[in-house]
């Protein structure tokens, strides 16, 4: 990206807050940082941020961060708009919102404790204002949809290749470190979260992490991974048997789940309600009498992030609209014996949507 797709994102955000009042927007959160002015996707760790944005509606826009940071704020941003702050940084970026700005603030605040808001707050008009950011980043530009293709097309290939390492013996954390070593080996920076590998009653646990549970002959393994590549993000679930004796509680379920999918599939397109292709899904399993064991949404956005709105639930009410790329991933989880699930990216187009 160039310094100037992320100034025509900071111009389109203006609007945006012009309509809303704003004079400024306080921007904390490190994905909303970066998509709107390259500096830093990452946070150091959840209580240390790497810096603050400060988008204005006359145009004057300043990157807030500490000193460790300057050489690389340098690079991406004019020095006499980077502005340095020690110690106490909401009281400081407080300062200069006084000293710059005139009228109402707002802020993220999903994305600040509130000992920061109270420090930042004193003597300025502030106002929520999340989502906004988040607004832009749900519909994809088309330099994004190609770099995702790539990051989706690299997890594929993942998946076409995990098969062959799904040995009796090995640990499902064996698993975990060989697939992180093939995205590496393979262009990415890092995984997109950490990888789920569960075997047999562990695939029942949505969001397991993987330990030292052997594979066995004939077991099920769930696999849910994604890796970054170029800067975004991919997301992918498939769930095997190893062996060649396959349960029939297992075939069953399977054929359930991707049923539920393509049920769900077969409906989205630009206006859908999300929330009715979650409940295209449910309405399968329901007809099959399993609907109890299907215990999460139906998938989410991603990008720059695994989980970005929209979230396929049946109580959002968000539309689907083109450019917008979600997951798709009905499961259903038996404690008993584990769980399936089956997901795919997907792209809404202009008049449907294509599976990446």
């Amino acid at each position: 990206m160039n310094a100037q797709r992320y100034e025509a994102r900071r111009e389109t955000l203006r609007a945006a807050m012009r309509e809303k009042g704003l004079s400024a927007l306080l921007v904390s959160h490190a994905a909303n940082r970066f998509y709107l002015s390259g500096f830093e996707l990452h946070d150091v760790q959840l209580n240390e941020s790497a810096g603050y944005l400060i988008v204005t509606a006359d145009g004057n826009d300043w990157l807030c961060t500490d000193p460790r940071y300057l050489d690389a704020a340098r690079r991406l941003w004019p020095e006499e708009r980077v502005f340095i702050y020690s110690g106490d940084a909401p009281g400081q970026i407080n300062g200069l919102l006084r000293d710059k700005v005139r009228g109402t603030v707002g802020f993220e605040a999903r994305a600040v404790t509130l000992d920061f808001f109270d420090k930042v707050s004193p003597g300025l008009i502030m106002e929520r204002a999340d989502g906004m950011v988040e607004e832009m980043r749900v519909i994809k530009e088309p330099e994004e949809i190609e770099l995702m293709r790539r990051s989706a097309a690299l997890n594929h290939q993942l998946m076409e290749w995990v098969p062959g390492i799904l040995v009796p013996g090995r640990t499902e954390a064996e698993v975990a470190w060989d697939i992180e070593k093939f995205f590496r080996e393979h262009g990415a920076s890092e995984l997109a979260f950490s990888s789920i590998v569960g075997v047999g009653p562990n695939a029942a646990l949505p969001h397991y992490a993987p330990g030292d549970v052997p594979l066995t002959e004939n077991c099920p393994v769930l696999v849910d991974v994604g890796a970054r590549l170029d800067l975004y993000n991919s997301d992918q679930t498939r769930t095997f048997w190893v062996g060649d004796m396959p349960a029939e509680h297992f075939t069953r379920a399977l054929e359930q789940t991707k049923a539920a999918q393509e049920a769900a599939i077969r409906i989205m397109r630009p206006g859908l309600p999300v929330a009715d292709a979650y409940r295209a899904a449910r309405a399968h399993f329901e007809a099959q009498g399993v609907a109890a064991h299907f215990t999460h949404a139906l998938g989410h956005g991603i990008g720059l992030e695994t989980h970005e709105p929209p979230s396929l639930n049946p109580r959002n009410e968000m539309v689907l609209k083109p450019g917008m790329i979600v997951t798709v991933e009905p499961g259903l989880y038996y404690p008993e014996w584990g769980g399936i699930r089956w997901e795919y990216m997907v792209l809404v187009t202009e008049d449907g949507v294509e599976i990446l």
